[in-house]
């Protein structure tokens, strides 16, 4: 029973032999640490110092603190960051909540379109957002020229839709931050005992009482969680205020201006550093919530049953195809913008603006190293983070070095792409680095990765890699811990078990994290943004420039590839996985 026991603890049950087999585990496991430490704490580390030192490198204090929030132009910025971030957050999350509750307690028909539509926003760089908007409110938007313009030749008065500023960013950020909050929200409403809404109707409550007694109470963890998923992303975001945001400046677009603009990398070191803070804090309450939330549902629930209500229905499908239509308006403005000649003087349609050929973006470059780069990042990256996880999860050695291993791999959840890419400048782009805590400078043999591919790969696999973690986390959790216990009481070593059982079961978690990884590095620009070279350009670096040359159309254009890329690639892991799935059905049908 005592080997049992340890067994599930996880926990040697035997003294081991220390023979080559455990100590290339356990020298992979320290690897892995040191690995985390160097790609996460020490760049982050080094961003900290900078944040105290001024121009000369010479140590200030908290006194780049003192001068951001004491400056009433930089210290408007960080009020303009929560006003936008609190507006979206209440916006996007009702909105999402909505949607979500029309396809989980509702009985409308066409719930699996409307789920794709919603999730469309996924698959482009927020960028993509701004440029729909303009399209359609901008100076000579369609909706500005066209309904708006009719509405005033027929004597109603002249409207000014003022889309650049603080409300181009929140309808950017809502666009943005929706699908996110949607699928949150769509699980937690999924999960519900019809047993509470039978016995509030035994007790004659009504419609409003049981949405605020049982729904709302049953969902609250979820509800929580997708609102400081909003508020973090709108928070940190710089793709949408870059575009739409005009004067109305924010703390990602002050980050950008200082290094890039004025060259002031110790005030940018310092935006970024007050970047952090919230989403820290959304990090660990989120954290302290998921430690709370229990099963939705007991072994004794029965599965929630819609009730007919026509009123209802017709009521949700209205706004669910309120909210598609304004989705396909805005990704059918910028597919329009691609393809017309001159918008708005001349619609005849062209393929000149996928050329590239005379504007700010590097021809068709920027798209094949995005290509390459998201590749790399999807295989290698996959392959880093589930054997770093599976040493995590199932070795049972080093027990304490594993816990760390295990903080630092949700760490960078919490630290937004603009502070990872300003991190990575500050560590790689030195010959030196001073050890923390012992002051001893030492030779930086990655000083070489600087302006390379692999730096780009590297930021995107450490930007994304807490999310691919805890997917792979999760599904080596749902694997028995005996797999590995009857290997090693037959001496059947550990990279056997990983490569022959381990891998074939967690195909599909596989899958999801290479897809993940690749579209997310396809459409970020915040993580990138200051690592890119010249022969390194990404697409969507090529977008804010062509964005800042005026070259909108090929801007647009560019999305559009960036999003055709990304919708293949889901659908190819849709048939991926599908396959996967008669397999696994096929093998369990001869197993029994």
């Amino acid at each position: 029973m005592t080997t049992v026991r340890n067994w599930f603890l996880n926990e040697p049950t035997i003294p081991q032999q220390s023979g080559p087999v455990e100590r290339l585990q356990k020298t992979l496991i320290v690897m892995m640490m040191l690995a985390l430490l160097i790609t996460i704490v020490l760049p982050v580390w080094e961003l900290l110092q900078r944040a105290m030192q001024n121009r000369s490198e010479e140590f200030v204090g908290l006194q780049n603190f003192v001068t951001y929030f004491s400056s009433p132009s930089l210290f408007q910025s960080a009020t303009h960051t929560l006003t936008v971030a609190s507006v979206t957050t209440v916006i996007s999350v009702v909105i999402a909540f909505l949607f979500a509750y029309a396809l989980t307690r509702t009985q409308i028909k066409g719930k699996t379109f409307f789920t794709y539509v919603a999730l469309l926003p996924l698959f482009a760089p927020t960028m993509m957002y701004g440029i729909g908007l303009i399209y359609l409110f901008g100076n000579n938007g369609l909706l500005t020229t066209g309904f708006f313009g009719a509405l005033e030749s027929i004597g109603f008065t002249e409207f000014d839709f003022n889309l650049y500023g603080f409300k181009g960013i929140v309808i950017s950020e809502i666009i943005f931050t929706f699908p996110q909050a949607f699928l949150i929200l769509k699980v937690a409403l999924s999960t519900a005992d019809q047993r509470l809404y039978e016995a509030a109707d035994t007790m004659g409550a009504s419609t409003v009482r049981k949405f605020f007694t049982i729904t709302l109470p049953n969902i609250k963890y979820g509800l929580v969680s997708a609102m400081f998923v909003c508020f973090t992303l709108s928070f940190t975001d710089f793709g949408a205020p870059k575009v739409v945001g005009g004067q109305y400046n924010v703390l990602a677009t002050d980050v950008y201006k200082q290094v890039i603009g004025q060259q002031n990398f110790s005030m940018g070191a310092t935006v970024g550093i007050i970047l952090t803070f919230p989403a820290i804090i959304a990090f660990i309450v989120d954290q302290t919530i998921q430690r709370k939330q229990g099963n939705g549902l007991s072994a004794k629930s029965v599965p929630y049953r819609t009730p007919a209500n026509r009123s209802r229905d017709r009521w949700f499908l209205t706004f669910c195809l309120l909210v598609t239509s304004f989705l396909f308006l805005l990704f059918g403005a910028v597919v329009g913008a691609a393809f017309v000649n001159v918008w708005p003087y001349d619609f005849s349609l062209t393929w000149k603006h996928f050329g590239f050929g005379n504007v700010a973006g590097d021809g068709l470059q920027p798209y094949w190293n995005s290509l390459l780069v998201s590749s790399v990042t999807a295989v290698l990256g996959t392959a880093i983070i589930f054997f770093g996880a599976y040493l995590i999860e199932k070795s049972r050695y080093l027990r304490s070095v594993r816990k760390m291993a295990y903080f630092l791999s949700i760490l960078p959840i919490a630290l937004p792409g603009l502070v990872i890419g300003l991190a990575f400048i500050f560590f790689f782009n030195q010959p030196t680095l001073t050890i923390p805590f012992i002051g001893v400078d030492v030779y930086n043999p990655l000083q070489h990765l600087y302006g390379t591919m692999a730096i780009l790969v590297l930021a995107n696999v450490i930007h994304f890699y807490s999310v691919s973690f805890i997917t792979a986390n999760t599904s080596l959790k749902k694997l028995d811990n005996e797999f590995e216990s009857v290997s090693e009481a037959m001496r059947v070593p550990f990279y056997k078990t990983f490569t022959r059982v381990t891998v074939p079961m967690s195909l599909p978690a596989i899958l999801e994290m290479m897809m993940y990884l690749f579209v997310n590095s396809m459409t970020t620009i915040s993580a990138v943004v200051f690592l890119y070279s010249a022969d390194w350009k990404l697409a969507s670096i090529a977008i804010v420039n062509m964005d800042d040359a005026g070259d909108i159309a090929p801007a647009a254009a560019m999305a559009l590839l960036i999003i055709g890329t990304n919708i293949l690639v889901r659908v190819a892991y849709e048939f991926g996985l599908r396959n996967i799935r008669k397999k696994t059905s096929a093998w369990q049908n001869q197993a029994q």
